[in-house]
């Protein structure tokens, strides 16, 4: 072992199950760490409120939660730096975990890094990332006041944020490649009740268009008939699913088909002593309540794999 500090604990991502692990791992006095490569948050940077967290009847401003989130793990103790991991080193039974500008070393380790959205894979969206093209309603909403746009998926987080742009845009149309939603029922009466959403069923985008100033237009195909159309919109926002942010993970990690990392019931993943937590592990629900409580299982999960290696 060198004479670098070693942490008992090193998380890897600063969202909200990242800091209900610090919390639990600070107060049980263990020496830890988190570590986010972006801004505090996750996810949760980009949604505007949070109404399903429970405590808060009339919900709360997501900014809001993630520093009440962050205040109360500091208050414990808990260390933070902000830096961008490049792998890991399993050989030993200190952990190496390598960063951009140097390296960190864990007795244990909690892999609580999210996801990120997926693309449609089309002509033009590329191009037109940052021109038209948004992941996140919330942080681009404002730049399409009074004007036309689209958001592309049928789940959650699609509906949700088609009613969000309707603050903002003139019309929305939900484009969805089947004929009904997969959003849970009450996010979908709204959006149906809603004067400004349409929906148009049965239909992929197949291009997007537009020129020097931006997004112009889509080409869509209803996959029923096959036939295909252009739609005139200012903005397209993509909500199709999620990616896991696994890329510095070596592969003997065991991983589900979609690359999300498998754990058993204690957050334990096929590495020993490593734990993973939150919407980067493989299950069914991804929310702030399931990401919460992963958190908490893998920090005391983490301090008994402490205690039977000392």
């Amino acid at each position: 072992m060198s004479n670098e500090e070693v942490y008992d604990l090193v998380i890897v991502g600063g969202g909200p199950a990242g800091f209900t692990a610090g919390l639990y791992a600070a107060r049980s006095r263990l020496k830890t760490l988190l570590v986010e490569r972006l801004g505090f948050g996750g996810q949760l940077l980009t949604y505007e409120k949070v109404d399903n967290y429970p405590g808060f009847p009339e919900g709360v401003s997501a900014s809001a939660l993630i520093e009440l989130f962050s205040a109360q793990a500091f208050r414990f103790g808990l260390e933070s730096r902000n830096a961008e991991i490049t792998g890991l080193d399993l050989t030993d039974r200190v952990k190496t975990i390598h960063l951009a500008d140097g390296r960190l070393q864990a007795r244990t380790v909690i892999i609580a890094t999210g996801c990120a959205p997926n693309k449609l894979g089309v002509t033009g969206e590329t191009k037109f990332t940052g021109r038209g093209v948004s992941y996140c309603a919330v942080c681009d909403a404002p730049f399409f006041r009074d004007q036309e746009v689209a958001v592309i998926g049928g789940g959650d987080t699609a509906i949700e944020e088609a009613i969000y742009l309707t603050k903002f845009a003139r019309k929305v149309r939900v484009i969805h490649r089947r004929d009904s939603l997969r959003a849970v029922r009450i996010v979908q009466e709204q959006a149906f009740h809603n004067e400004k959403i349409q929906f148009v069923w049965n239909t992929v985008v197949s291009e997007i268009r537009g020129d020097q100033q931006g997004v112009d237009g889509l080409m869509l195909r209803n996959i029923q008939n096959q036939q295909t159309e252009h739609l005139p919109v200012s903005g397209v926002f993509v909500f199709v699913g999620m990616q896991p942010n696994t890329g510095f993970l070596p592969p003997e990690f065991e991983r589900d088909a979609a690359g999300f990392i498998i754990t058993d019931p204690n957050m334990a993943c096929s590495v020993p002593g490593f734990f993973a937590a939150g919407d980067v592990r493989s299950k069914s629900l991804r929310q702030i309540a399931t990401a919460v409580g992963d958190g908490a299982t893998a920090a005391y999960n983490a301090e008994r794999y402490l205690e039977a290696h000392e």
